[in-house]
């Protein structure tokens, strides 16, 4: 009889047995020392809760408004790249999840899902209650980067995240160690070549994603491309990756209808703050012209309910979803079969 799971850590543990020791480091891993890692986590134990006693909570409501979409709470799926190294269904799983207790996630540019698969499975049930929008990132190409966002507003995507805190890579010593790489039956199905697809390549002895994002990403991405993203969307645009108050006033007055405080779950710059002790000053800096949002070492219900107290709109979660889909692969030679494309679900890349 298998060990009951009560903590997102009991879910990470079995995940551990189960995943290629790649997949696992990839999910896992921080940037250099990965001090930043540990500590997105401890920065909620630095917060106490003071609790009000005799106030009737019988009926408790946790629905929030999230970019004009009503939520059954404000605990949200982050953007986590190729979910299918974790479960032959992936993303979609985590959509029909999401679209199961009513809240949202969002999707992103890495996924091993289309963007119309995962909007497919979020919509499958007339009793669809979830929301999708996609993490983008800003590529040298930006006609592809634009085919992107139309895909996206065509399937009924709500909102486009764009990521601001990837110029280049993280040094991220483990994928770098394990010359990381996706499995040879998977790719990044939203794109059509091998190259884009991270499908086929040469990487050397580094890390395959750090040499694919430094061909791909643009790395001169500014402020003035935040207006351009706006005009060529009638979506919400977010910034994802802001860590202080100076960068969240530049946000605002770019026209952003919301901010993620994030650090890319440390897996960019190891030394930056938790996400938690900068959330108060980028909520001050933007003085409630747009809703502030947070990600980042989020494990418990008490972590969420901090963030909130502390500003937040809403979090988002990201490894322990990811630890989630790998415990329902329920031995290994399942995840092996899926590892070696067996159980695989084909997916339809699309040309531009």
């Amino acid at each position: 009889m298998s060990e009951q799971r009560v903590c997102v850590s009991d879910f990470e543990k079995e995940a551990r047995k189960v995943l290629p020791k790649a997949v696992y480091d990839y999910y896992r891993s921080g940037a250099d020392e990965q001090k930043t890692l540990g500590d997105n986590v401890a920065a909620f134990n630095r917060w106490y809760l003071v609790p009000r006693v005799l106030r009737d909570v019988s009926s408790v409501d946790l629905s929030v408004s999230v970019l004009g979409q009503r939520l059954s709470m404000p605990l949200c799926v982050a953007a986590t790249a190729m979910q299918r190294m974790a479960h032959p269904e992936g993303e979609t799983a985590t959509a029909r999840a999401c679209r199961a207790v009513g809240t949202g996630m969002m999707l992103s540019s890495w996924a091993t899902s289309t963007i119309e698969e995962v909007m497919s499975a979020m919509t499958a049930s007339p009793h669809a209650g979830g929301v999708l929008w996609l993490q983008l990132y800003i590529y040298k190409d930006r006609e592809l980067t634009l085919s992107l966002v139309r895909r996206a507003e065509e399937a009924g995507y709500k909102a486009i995240f764009v990521t601001v805190d990837t110029p280049y890579l993280g040094r991220r010593w483990d994928d770098m160690r394990n010359r990381f790489k996706l499995p040879p039956h998977l790719s990044m199905s939203n794109f059509s070549t091998a190259s884009l697809a991270f499908s086929e390549g040469n990487y050397g002895n580094d890390s395959g994603l750090a040499v694919y994002v430094a061909k791909a990403i643009d790395p001169t991405l500014c402020w003035e491309d935040i207006s351009w993203l706006k005009k060529h969307t009638h979506l919400p645009v977010i910034v994802k990756g802001v860590l202080n108050g100076e960068d969240a006033v530049q946000a605002v007055n770019h026209g952003v209808s919301g901010i993620l405080v994030s650090n890319h779950g440390a897996r960019q710059l190891d030394g930056v703050p938790a996400t938690l002790d900068v959330l108060e000053e980028v909520v001050q800096a933007v003085q409630g012209r747009c809703d502030v949002y947070l990600d980042g070492g989020v494990r418990r219900g008490t972590d969420v309910l901090k963030a909130l107290a502390l500003g937040a709109k809403a979090v988002f979660i990201g490894r322990p979803v990811l630890w989630g889909l790998a415990c329902q692969v329920k031995n290994h030679t399942l995840i092996r079969l899926s590892q070696e494309g067996v159980r695989d679900s084909p997916s339809h890349p699309h040309s531009y």
